[in-house]
């Protein structure tokens, strides 16, 4: 226990500010070796007086349709076991987004959720918030890979990285991808493996509400996660114009799919997220664009409006039904 705590005492501390500051010099020496970069900082300011404003109050608007799609997603998955409101559902996710921000890879995503739950369907519901998670690495992961083949020739004489690397990544993103397609598509393979585990009837009745999961409903949640996938792609084409950063649809589409493919893999923490991202989105769209300067603005753009905003919502919730509970206690 003392190990784990020192452990992450040293990457709160120590670990996470050192690479913090390693990735935001990093952006700041991409950005400083920038040509032209009056130039760039000059067309930014200018787009904020052009009809270009329009475009961060529509990727505001889609950030709204962004977390309410997610939300739909968890409102069909949880209705095996308990039905809830499209309302309620969204306060759950936007609660479990300012969980997450404090937890290595977003994983404390599911205790905020849970908590919409009644009890005795808290623990149930874990299994099925990390199906809906799956569905969303498989597309992420999907197009990723797809974006990678595309980019390929671009990345290699670039040297972003070698032949063999490009390769490796390739060959193994399709590993991964192909086994979290069968577990899946297989969840009733994984619940009779439970079932013929020792002492298994103490934890079986966690992941018996997967039996509810049909073809149907997987193909459904897959085609949710894809909606937004597509908007995330809307928000980066959106504030790249808006922050003059001169590239096409589908330059921006299958860019970012590489850079979602990234951050999936890489671990990540909250102090270095942001930087993470800027880090990976100017190496990728290096390819494109020496605007690193605009680049750098719409990853902390969309970093703010879709993280850091719903985070802010989620908490103020949290604080509302803490009070609601105290109140009933009494």
């Amino acid at each position: 226990m003392k190990l784990n705590k020192n452990t992450k005492l040293f990457i709160n501390y120590f670990l996470g500010p050192l690479l913090f500051a390693w990735l935001a010099w990093s952006i700041y020496h991409q950005i400083k070796k920038q040509p032209d970069l009056e130039t760039a900082w000059r067309g930014i300011k200018e787009s904020f007086s052009t009809p270009l404003v329009w475009n961060l109050v529509a990727v505001i608007l889609l950030m709204i349709v962004n977390w309410s799609v997610e939300a739909i997603k968890w409102k069909i998955s949880v209705k095996p076991i308990q039905q809830v409101s499209f309302l309620k559902a969204l306060r759950a996710v936007l609660s479990g987004v300012s969980f997450s921000v404090s937890t290595p890879n977003r994983v404390g995503e599911y205790l905020g959720r849970v908590l919409y739950m009644d009890e005795g369907n808290r623990l149930k519901t874990i299994s099925i918030t990390i199906v809906g998670s799956i569905s969303q690495l498989i597309i992420t992961l999907l197009m990723g890979c797809i974006g990678l083949i595309i980019l390929r020739p671009g990345i290699e004489s670039n040297q972003v990285l070698s032949p063999i690397w490009m390769k490796v990544i390739i060959y193994g993103t399709i590993a991964v991808l192909s086994g979290l397609l069968l577990f899946y598509f297989r969840l009733a393979w994984i619940i009779k493996w439970v079932d013929k585990l020792p002492g298994s009837n103490r934890f079986a009745y966690l992941i018996r509400a997967l039996e509810d999961f049909d073809t149907g409903l997987l193909f459904k949640l897959l085609l949710l996660s894809a909606m937004r996938f597509v908007v995330f792609i809307v928000q980066y084409y959106l504030l790249f114009h808006l922050f003059a950063v001169d590239v096409s649809w589908s330059q921006v589409f299958w860019a970012v799919s590489v850079s979602f493919l990234v951050m999936a893999v890489i671990p990540t923490i909250a102090i270095v997220e942001l930087v993470q991202r800027g880090k990976v989105m100017t190496t990728i769209m290096a390819l494109y664009t020496t605007n690193n300067l605009g680049v750098g603005f719409t990853t902390a753009g969309i970093w703010l409006i879709n993280l850091i905003i719903p985070a802010i919502i989620g908490s103020l919730l949290l604080l509302v039904m803490r009070k609601i509970y105290s109140k009933k206690e009494e």
